[in-house]
């Protein structure tokens, strides 16, 4: 039997030489596989730009895979069609193409966005859109999945108009369902995104004050004053005035003292010069006002204000201590007292002075009471 008559046998309906001419074909991939990889993998190294040496290996990486994967499902699909199959195998390859060549894309197309993501966030170098970010690579996932998914159903030659009208159904009876927890989500969103607070800022909600210590897709979690934590849901976070201390660069001071009525007019007009002369030289502090601002009940009351250059509260408390005591030594000097509340009793000629101090305790007992 000469070389010809060996090619010319058949076998399952396919000659020899179809036989051999299927296996070169995918020894071919062999070769062409790593060819093509490394000029795929050379060219995105000259094509990106050097900002991006963080990702140049991940984004080569993931696209080199997938073009060696591509080239040896294209190997495979040209040599079955240089053979006659049965019908059902036929489909069958056919089909396990198409399922490998999806996951093959889907798999392109998720990496590639996540890697344009993680370069969007090292580029704005912003912990908390790192967060958002993290939170939010799930649900890409599940979305480039669920396409990638729709498109294999559909080209194995099922009809999914059905399906897609009965998930859009399960769809909204599930968001009707997870109402709340899609508020959380999107408040969550507001928040990364308008970023009315960060991790580690101190803040002011209502009666409730602390430091921000994580913000997750459904709550944030804030570290009390007192030690306790308080977790507080999005959506209710993003509804209530939010006072971040973290933002402030300086913080006014307003607060009011009062000396007696006897104090002597000259003494009034220069208690203003004494609390400047206190105030002003105090570091990390800038002197406002101070003015005799109020006739009051029982005292003559002044109004200070100065503005502390720094966000630091203990800064500010241990400034206002200092200033307290300095007004307590500056007001003994120039024979100064402060106010306090008092009542005078103004007795007539013929009044008996022990009856009418029994008639006031008894008064201000009742009131006690």
């Amino acid at each position: 039997m000469n070389l010809s008559d060996f090619f010319q046998q058949s076998y399952f309906g396919n000659t020899t030489l179809d036989y051999c001419l299927a296996i070169a074909t995918v020894l071919s991939g062999i070769v062409l596989a790593p060819i093509a990889t490394t000029i795929v993998r050379r060219g995105l190294r000259r094509t990106l730009s050097q900002s991006l040496d963080d990702l140049i290996v991940p984004i080569t990486k993931i696209v080199s895979n997938a073009v060696n994967l591509f080239v040896w499902l294209a190997v495979l699909r040209l040599a079955s069609t240089r053979l006659e199959l049965h019908p059902i195998l036929n489909d069958g390859i056919a089909s396990i193409t198409t399922i490998i060549t999806t996951w093959i894309g889907i798999r392109l197309v998720y990496s590639t966005i996540d890697c344009g993501l993680r370069y969007y966030v090292m580029r704005r170098g912003d912990e908390s859109l790192d967060q958002m970010v993290l939170a939010v690579r799930p649900l890409i996932r599940i979305v480039v999945w669920s396409i990638g998914l729709v498109f294999v159903i559909d080209n194995l030659g099922f009809n999914v108009s059905a399906a897609v009208a009965s998930l859009g159904i399960g769809g909204l009876a599930l968001a009707l369902a997870s109402q709340g927890v899609l508020q959380d989500l999107f408040s969550y969103a507001s928040i990364i995104c308008d970023r009315p607070f960060e991790i580690g800022d101190f803040v002011v909600l209502g009666d409730d004050a602390g430091t921000i210590e994580h913000i997750g897709i459904k709550t944030t979690r804030i570290k009390r004053i007192s030690g306790e934590q308080l977790v507080i849901s999005n959506t209710e976070l993003v509804s209530v005035r939010v006072r971040n201390f973290k933002q402030m660069e300086s913080r006014r001071i307003v607060f009011n003292i009062g000396v007696i009525y006897e104090t002597d007019r000259q003494k009034l007009a220069e208690i203003p010069a004494i609390i400047r002369k206190i105030i002003e030289p105090i570091d990390d502090v800038l002197f406002e006002r101070a003015h005799f601002l109020n006739l009051g009940n029982f005292s003559l009351d002044y109004e200070i204000v100065y503005h502390v250059q720094t966000s630091d509260y203990l800064r500010y408390t241990d400034i206002q201590q200092e200033i307290n005591l300095k007004l307590m030594d500056a007001f003994v000097e120039h024979g100064l007292e402060f106010a306090y509340p008092t009542q005078v009793l103004q007795l007539q000629a013929g009044d008996n002075a022990a009856d009418v101090a029994q008639s006031f305790m008894g008064q201000a007992k009742n009131r006690d009471h």
